[in-house]
């Protein structure tokens, strides 16, 4: 490493120091990255729903936090047993890791390693904390916390990318968009010719509508309360759209299933995490044959789940980041978007600056919204 690569380093970042409680910009200490680790200079960050839940206190209450999983930079220091990055590398961090040598990396049946695990503290592998603000620790959101200017996190939780890559969109790669697509492509692995239905067209849902596409799915009913999601749905290859808010006297499942022969779709992504419609995700999907994919996030610990679906044979499945595996699978991404394949483009809808951070939570809100980018 450098030398400046084994000092402190004072930066700004939005921080969150309680449940519910408005971001604050800070002054924060990130510390050298130990042996394992990287530290990394921030280039651009983006907000996810997920980040929405942790100022929720979800998945634990732990404050105060620095916010954000979602970004790309410039490794900035290596620890010395880091071999396969250096100085100067670009990379997007992730929440999940892959060893390739553990009995889930060699089972094929999850992308959730157990030599780097889903992370859920807020603190390193080793039970510690790189951040501090006066003196007082801070969490990480996940295994980063990139609405910081520097973060250090493991280099077994990040990838490597071409510098040429267009780098506001390899910060929406980092969780909801490729959540969505890998939902459709690895874990319900969607047929040619098949019949899908996304409920919620936020960055997860337009991310499942691309992966139906580009599995071939030939019927995608996209869902959403708000009308002028039509819009973009239609951009990442939605064929049929339902204005949930408009036809409030319907249950979507029954909406859904006018537009699918009266039986019902191959496939139901609910992608809100909100509680009521998982149920209506389970009768979306055909009896007996159908599968229901839980993509998005709740707070709440239990939902009540309709028990008939089950019992006649369906499936209901959840998933985390989709079931992509970060060395496996994301290079696959990286390449369609590199192709022009993909249409990320289409999920930003607003941009702040570092000193606009602040402005976060309150544009996530907005029904419009679908991608926020944080350019530092």
């Amino acid at each position: 490493m450098s030398q400046s690569s084994f000092q402190v380093i004072t930066c700004k970042a939005a921080v969150c120091w309680g449940p519910e409680e408005p971001l604050k910009l800070e002054d924060i200490q990130v510390e050298p990255p130990k042996s394992s680790e990287i530290r990394v200079k921030m280039l651009y960050a983006s907000a996810c729903s997920t980040d929405m839940l942790f100022v929720k206190g979800f998945p634990l209450p732990i404050f105060p936090r620095v916010l954000g999983h979602e970004g790309v930079g410039v490794v900035e220091g290596v620890g010395d047993e880091v071999k396969e990055l250096k100085e100067g590398d670009m990379v997007i961090p992730t929440f999940i890791g892959e060893c390739q040598e553990c009995d889930n990396c060699l089972s094929g049946k999850t992308n959730l390693c157990l030599k780097y695990p889903l992370i859920l503290n807020g603190l390193m592998l080793d039970g510690t904390s790189r951040l501090s603000v006066r003196g007082q620790k801070l969490y990480h959101s996940f295994t980063c916390g990139t609405w910081a200017e520097y973060i250090v996190i493991d280099a077994n939780y990040v990838v490597k990318i071409d510098p040429s890559f267009h780098l506001p969109f390899a910060s929406f790669i980092s969780c909801g968009y490729s959540s969505g697509f890998g939902s459709a492509w690895k874990e319900a692995k969607v047929e040619k010719g098949s019949s899908v239905a996304v409920i919620g067209l936020g960055a997860v849902g337009l991310g499942v509508i691309e992966g139906a596409r580009i599995q071939g799915a030939t019927k995608i009913i996209g869902i959403d309360i708000n009308d002028r999601k039509r819009e973009k749905g239609q951009a990442f290859g939605m064929t049929d759209f339902i204005h949930s808010g408009h036809e409030a006297d319907k249950p979507i499942s029954e909406l859904v299933k006018d537009l699918s022969g009266g039986f019902g779709v191959d496939y139901c992504f609910e992608c809100t995490g909100v509680p009521g419609l998982v149920n209506e995700a389970l009768l979306s999907a055909k009896l007996g044959a159908g599968k229901a994919i839980l993509v998005g996030a709740t707070e709440e610990a239990t939902v009540p789940i309709i028990f008939l679906p089950l019992l006649c044979g369906g499936t209901l499945k959840g998933t985390i980041f989709g079931g992509l595996k970060i060395k496996s699978d994301l290079p696959f991404i990286l390449d369609k978007c590199n192709n022009k394949e993909l249409h990320l483009h289409e999920l930003l809808t607003h941009q702040v600056s570092m000193a606009e951070m602040d402005k976060i939570l309150q544009l996530a809100k907005q029904q419009d919204c679908v991608k926020i980018l944080i350019k530092f």
